[in-house]
């Protein structure tokens, strides 16, 4: 049984982001992996995202923050949207605009009532791992473990992780982290008292 990682790799990352902006264009499907990213939400909670959860159709603006209660821990979840969600969303509510308030953010495209399920998701980031050359250990769960390295990598310290990620322990945050050897080693060089 494989493990899940996150995208470690910046160039990785930047081409696995952009597989469906440049590669093969969906908007829908770029702006599932760009929130899954920088939300850190599971999959599940995503594909029940609404408009109404991130737009605000009487101020005619899209919210400050996602509000959400998780569907795996029943805790309730506020994420802030930063710039890149914001202008990805910007631009795909553009796209979108006969959406009603109710209607699902990542829609099926079979039936626009439903949201995209669990398994279209994995396989559209599992098509855009396997572009990328990451087609192992790649799943929709990497993008929540890619933020929280990243986050990490960027000096957030693994409690307020464990925080925003609603863990019970430390312990399955630093599993998270896919810690390796050679992150190990470069602390070591880094250290010279």
């Amino acid at each position: 049984m494989s493990t899940t990682c996150p995208i470690k790799n910046r160039d990785s990352l930047e081409t696995f982001k952009n597989y469906y902006l440049k590669v093969k264009p969906n908007l829908r499907n770029y702006t599932l992996i760009i929130l899954g990213l920088n939300t850190a939400f599971r999959i599940s909670d995503l594909l029940r995202l609404q408009w109404k959860d991130v737009y605000d159709i009487n101020k005619k603006q899209f919210r400050e923050h996602i509000v959400l209660i998780e569907q795996k821990t029943d805790k309730e979840r506020v994420v802030a949207m930063n710039d890149t969600v914001l202008q990805v969303l910007s631009c795909y509510y553009k796209a979108c605009q006969n959406s009603e308030q109710t209607s699902y953010l990542f829609p099926s495209a079979k039936n626009k009532s439903m949201s995209i399920t669990r398994t279209q998701a994995y396989r559209l980031v599992k098509e855009a791992a396997v572009y990328t050359g990451l087609e192992k250990h790649v799943s929709c769960h990497s993008l929540r473990k890619t933020f929280g390295y990243h986050a990490w990598k960027q000096g957030v310290p693994p409690a307020m992780l464990m925080n925003i990620y609603n863990h019970s322990s430390y312990k399955i945050t630093k599993r998270y982290l896919c810690i390796e050897q050679d992150e190990r080693d470069n602390v070591y060089r880094s250290i010279q008292l």
